[in-house]
């Protein structure tokens, strides 16, 4: 128990003695009516700091009259609660501990703040950091809340964390206090009402008395309803009142369209741009209507704003889609209830150290799975039982919808987790899946890919909260499987333009059958369909056979009996799932077919299907709705966006389609036109091909090309082949090199998660090389995926990096392996000498080195055409139209 100090006093020797004392460390809360209430006590508490010459800072943030000046000696520090919580909370502790231990402390009202933060959970989370923190430094602070102005989401944080808590009254000109919590004290009178004669505080004995004094005083918990509506439900509860009579005919307008503008900060974003376009194009029943499905308060998130927005930008530019689209039933969990989870689990100090970058590994995994094994409230389990409750056991998917995610200029793609939830079992089963599949998604702010791209982009320290969308899986179910018959991405703009007849403004199409999450993440073992919307049966394979090869062939679905998404071959599909109209979706091999009965084999067991699309892309309107699609929302944005979506067929040329997410498309358009050069001596090429080619025409110098043997790293085994993608991404982070404009050069895919297809780099680890080149030829049978639509590629168009494949045996390529392998000189044992012994597989070739012309690099992304040469020194100058 902390000791007693006479130096510490309220300044009011009668109040210290029914509190029996002032300790170091306690903080007091005034529950009160006024904040001429509040003064009463303020007042000689800073008399007393200032005659004792005790150090008093005074947090100034309030809309309402100062409760000190300058003249009381006390530091005042002007706070701005309308900058966001994170900027608030840690400027009033850093000022804190720069303060020494025993500091006196006075907040405004801190009632002022739920309306900055639309929330009286943020005000409960902030007591609970900042009285802990206070209590710590042994210091003594004032704070003020409005009674019965806050739901329990506020008070009982702060009654259950504060030291002392007490209610003020003003009755018929006298002043009365009842403290209600004094921790570590007692005495028998200590709890009873109390009345100030002049410096004394008395005990009220007549029941008479208090009765008259308290018997008006509402007592919250008498009506359930008052007691739940804090600034959140009461805002929200105004809003419903005004659309009802609005309903009824009576002029509200003014008022409502002043409400509805509240409420999208409060809900959707405080981002201007996206403001904007909700402002435009949702309405104030349709926010009230999202409320209604929410789970806590707070934003939704960027993700779950993007599909609200997408769909009703759809819905109101053209009535077709109100019949197109297939209707959703989303549930939104607010991104209060992320922080209050990291507070209430103790987990939100460790998130802040990585605002000044001070952690390190070991502890961010701490705090990992710190989150992973944390608690949620049961008023918040309850309304998620709630909520599972209304699905079923229907096929949900928990959605990461972070503050920041998908907005302009940060998309975030791939950084954080969304987690398919098969929803099977029973009540009890299917939600500690749902609690595992959320926890999942919280720890994943802490993965090491989302920190990283937060630091790179300067974000580390903007207030970055995690809200949820689940929604309800499209698709059907057959048998023991479920998943919708097609899923994939759409881009308004198409940066791969592998033929001339494509037009790039069109947009393009990732498509595959089944669950989308073969769209979006870099499959290893399969292919995908990828569509040019304006010539849709223009592919980038170049024959039949090809056709064949490289079509998809697994298929992702969610399998009901082992509650879990599971990869399984199209084949497999088709011969357990008799109902799904196949023709829509793949052809019948003929040649195949033909080449058996020439060969007299039997047919039976032959599976001839092959997923083209072909049907879906000329029998229906779809590309045509996929078009128009497209274009609606990039004219209402005014920006390339990048839309997910499903598709499910009602016949052979009816669907419904799924907008699941849209966001803006951070895409560098083509560039310039760039001539290529003519006439290139032979030996002087080291690299050339006729695409794929993604990414921004160019013309630049190369400072640095990092090049992986294809021989040698064809024979390392498994574990060499890691640990060539470390030293890697070691070489390419030096700060030597970090800045310099790098060519990443080696066999089969970069950034797979299967070391026989290429190597397993991670993307934080290449992300700061300018040009990306994967040599096919790591296996027979392998073609570069383009990844068109995959978190990989968004990666590669935020950071303006230029994608090429290379075929050595296809007319028009050349990779001079003799130049690049043995006569230019390898550096990688002078830039990092722990990895010399690695020299024999990576080379580290540096463009100084080259005395008769530095390697130069020309790239045409519209004749998918890209040479790398070295040019004589009279040649174009270094620089010139460069990354």
């Amino acid at each position: 128990m902390p000791k007693r100090s006479m130096r510490l006093s309220t300044g009011l020797p009668d109040l210290d003695r029914v509190v029996r004392g002032i300790m170091p460390g306690d903080n007091i809360v005034w529950q009160i009516d006024s904040i001429a209430d509040y003064q009463e006590f303020v007042t000689p508490y800073m008399e007393h700091a200032r005659l004792n010459r005790q150090r008093m800072v005074y947090f100034r943030f309030a809309n309402h009259e100062p409760l000190m000046d300058e003249s009381s000696g006390a530091q005042i520090c002007e706070l701005h609660p309308e900058e966001g919580f994170e900027a608030f909370i840690m400027e009033i502790h850093r000022t804190i501990n720069e303060e020494g231990r025993a500091t006196l402390f006075v907040f405004d009202c801190l009632s002022t703040l739920a309306p900055d933060w639309n929330s009286d959970r943020m005000l409960g989370n902030f007591f609970m950091l900042t009285c802990p923190h206070l209590y710590d430094r042994a210091a003594i602070a004032y704070f003020a809340i409005f009674r019965n102005y806050h739901s329990h989401h506020a008070v009982r944080p702060i009654s259950n964390t504060t030291q002392i808590l007490v209610d003020a009254y003003r009755r018929n000109g006298q002043v009365y206090i009842h403290p209600k919590k004094v921790q570590y004290r007692h005495s028998s009178s200590m709890y009873m009402l109390h009345v100030r004669q002049g410096s004394e505080f008395v005990p009220v004995t007549q029941s008479a008395v208090i009765t008259d004094t308290l018997a008006d005083v509402t007592w919250s918990r008498s009506d359930p309803a008052n007691y739940l509506l804090g600034y959140w439900s009461r805002t929200f509860a105004e809003a419903e009142t005004l659309q009802q009579d609005i309903d009824r005919g009576v002029d509200r307008r003014q008022e409502a369209g002043s409400c509805f503008r509240r409420l999208l900060r409060m809900l959707i974003s405080r981002e201007e741009r996206v403001l904007a376009l909700a402002e435009s194009y949702l309405d104030l029943p349709e926010i009230l209507a999202i409320r209604r499905r929410m789970i806590g308060t707070g934003l939704i998130g960027g993700k779950a704003a993007g599909m609200v927005l997408a769909r009703a930008i759809l819905t109101k530019s053209d009535t077709q889609w109100g019949s197109l689209l297939e209707k959703h039933d989303s549930f939104f969990v607010g991104a209060d209830v992320f922080y209050t989870y990291l507070v209430q689990n103790h987990c939100w100090w460790m998130m802040q150290q990585h605002k000044g970058g001070r952690q390190h590994e070991d502890e961010t995994e701490t705090a990992r799975r710190r989150i992973l094994a944390g608690e949620f409230p049961e008023y918040i389990v309850t309304q998620f039982a709630d909520m599972l409750d209304y699905f079923g056991q229907s096929p949900i998917i928990v959605r990461s919808s972070s503050l920041m995610e998908d907005n302009f200029g940060n998309a975030f793609a791939g950084k954080y987790e969304s987690v398919f939830c098969a929803n099977q079992g029973g009540q009890h089963k299917r939600l500690e899946d749902f609690l595992c599949a959320v926890r999942v998604v919280y720890a994943s702010t802490m993965c090491e890919e989302a920190l990283e791209y937060r630091s790179k982009r300067g974000l580390l320290g903007r207030d970055e909260q995690m809200g949820l969308l689940i929604q309800r899986v499209s698709g059907a179910t057959y048998g023991s499987l479920f998943f919708p018959q097609a899923a994939g991405v759409a881009f308004s703009f198409n940066p791969y333009v592998w033929n001339s007849r494509i037009d790039p403004e069109a947009g393009m199409l990732r498509i595959v059958f089944g669950v989308g999450t073969r769209a979006v993440d870099r499959s290893d073992d399969d292919y995908t369909r990828v569509v040019a919307l304006n010539a849709p049966l223009c592919r980038p394979e170049s024959s039949r056979d090809e056709v064949r090869q490289y079509a998809q062939r697994r298929v992702d679905v969610l399998d009901l009996d082992a509650n879990q998404l599971t990869p399984t071959s199209f084949e497999e599909v088709v011969k357990r799932c008799p109902g799904i109209p196949l023709e829509m979706f793949a052809s019948r091999d003929m040649e195949l077919e033909r080449r058996l009965r020439h060969e007299r084999f039997a047919q039976n067991g032959v599976f001839s299907q092959v997923l083209t699309f072909d049907h879906l892309l000329t029998k229906t309107n779809f590309v045509a709705d996929m078009r128009q699609m497209l274009e609606i929302l990039k004219t209402a944005y005014d920006y390339p966006v990048d839309v997910e979506w499903t598709l499910n067929a009602l016949d052979e040329t009816t669907y419904k389609i799924n907008v699941v997410q849209c966001r803006p498309f951070q895409v560098r358009q083509s560039g310039d036109v760039v001539v290529m050069p003519a006439d290139i001596p032979s030996e002087r090429v080291l690299i050339e091909t006729r695409g794929p080619v993604i990414g921004k025409s160019l013309r630049t110098s190369l400072d640095y090309v990092i090049y992986v043997c294809p021989g040698v790293y064809g024979e390392l085994p498994v574990g060499d082949r890691y640990e060539v993608a470390r030293i890697i991404g070691e070489v390419i982070h030096l700060p030597e090199l970090i800045d310099l404009r790098q060519m990443l050069v080696g066999p089969g895919r970069w950034g797979t998660t299967t070391p026989s297809l290429g190597v397993p780099a991670t993307f934080a680890e290449i992300r700061p090389v300018s040009v990306l080149c994967e040599l096919v030829m790591m296996r027979e049978n392998l073609i570069p995926d383009v990844s068109l639509g995959t978190h990989f590629f968004n990666e590669m168009v935020e950071n303006d990096m230029l994608y090429l494949a290379l075929f050595p045996q296809r007319d028009g390529s050349v990779l001079n392996r003799q130049f690049l392998e043995e006569v230019w000189p390898n550096r990688l044992g002078d830039v990092l000498p722990a990895a010399a012994e690695w020299s024999h597989a990576i080379r580290v070739l540096d463009a100084r080195d080259l005395t008769d012309g530095a390697p130069l690099l020309s790239a045409n992304v519209l004749d998918q055409h890209v040479v790398c040469w070295r040019a004589p020194e009279t040649g174009l100058q270094v620089g010139e139209d460069g990354l």
